[in-house]
C-alpha cells in the first residue's frame, strides 16, 4: 500500500449498477471515468440478468468495475478475466487473507476497491474505520487495496440512495485515495467542500435512475457539469 492520500479537489465519476448497452455507450461518450457492473445476484441491478460476460468484455473502456459481495475468490477471478474488468470492488465482509489471495490471482493490472459501510452507530463506524486503518503494519503492507469506498450501510449492500454522515471522514487520516458513495446528488454535492481530505472519485447509482438499472442519462450529464472532474484516464 504505497499510494498516498489524495487531497485533489477534482473527482473522478463512477456510475454504478449499469445494465443497458445503449446507456453504457452514452456514458462512454460523456467520458465517464468508471462504469460499475454489479455481480451480486440479490441486487435488482444484477448485471448478468441483462448482459453476458462476453457483452461486458466487448465494452471498450478502461474503467470497468466489477462489484462483488462475499463472493468466492475463484468466481471473482473467472468473471474478471472473462469480462475484462479493470477494477474489483469488494462490498461485503472480505477479510485481509482473502483480499491478499484474490490479488495474487488477479495479478498486478486489476486494482481492488474495498468498501467500508457506514451506518447509524457512530461508535461502530469508528471501530470499523479504525480497525481497517490500524491493521498490523506487516499485514497492511501486504494488503493489495488501491482504494477505499465509503457507502451507507444496508442489508442490501448499497443502492439505498441514503447519505451517511460525511463529517465522520474528517476524524481520520484516510491512508488511500477513496470513493465517496451513498445518496450523492445535486442537492448535497456542495457538502464535499467540508471534507478535509477530498474523495478521489464520486460513486452515483440509485439517485440517478428511472428504475433499478435504468439510468437517467440526461440527469447524469447535467450532474457531470456541476462537479469538478479529474482528467480522463487517471484511474
Amino acid at each position: 500500500m504505497n499510494q498516498q492520500p489524495t487531497n485533489n479537489i477534482s473527482s473522478a465519476l463512477k456510475v454504478c449498477g449499469l445494465t443497458k448497452p445503449d446507456q453504457i455507450q452514452e456514458l462512454i461518450a460523456m467520458n465517464i471515468d468508471l462504469l460499475g457492473f454489479i455481480f451480486y445476484e440479490k441486487s435488482p441491478r444484477y448485471v448478468l440478468n441483462h448482459l453476458s460476460l462476453e457483452d461486458i468484455a466487448q465494452i471498450n473502456h478502461q474503467g470497468k468495475v466489477g462489484v462483488f459481495v462475499n463472493e468466492k475468490i475463484e468466481t471473482i477471478v473467472k468473471i474478471a478475466e472473462k469480462a475484462k474488468l479493470s477494477l474489483i470492488q469488494l462490498h461485503g465482509d472480505e477479510d485481509d487473507s482473502s483480499i491478499i489471495e484474490l490479488k495474487k490471482l488477479l495479478g498486478p493490472d486489476i486494482k481492488i476497491i474495498k468498501v467500508i459501510r457506514i451506518g447509524n452507530d457512530t461508535s461502530e463506524n469508528k471501530r470499523k474505520i479504525t480497525q481497517t486503518f490500524s491493521n498490523n503494519p506487516e499485514v497492511q503492507n501486504l494488503l493489495p487495496i488501491s482504494y477505499y469506498l465509503f457507502d451507507t450501510d444496508s442489508k442490501a449492500f448499497g443502492g439505498t440512495g441514503q447519505q451517511f454522515d460525511w463529517n465522520l471522514l474528517n476524524e481520520f487520516q484516510i491512508p488511500l485515495p477513496y470513493f465517496l458513495s451513498g445518496g450523492i446528488s445535486e442537492e448535497n454535492i456542495k457538502n464535499i467542500e467540508t471534507l478535509k481530505q477530498k474523495p478521489f472519485a464520486l460513486d452515483i447509482n440509485s439517485k440517478f435512475e428511472i428504475a433499478p438499472g435504468d439510468k437517467d442519462v440526461n440527469r447524469i450529464k447535467k450532474f457531470k457539469t456541476i462537479i469538478p472532474m479529474s482528467p480522463n484516464g487517471t484511474i
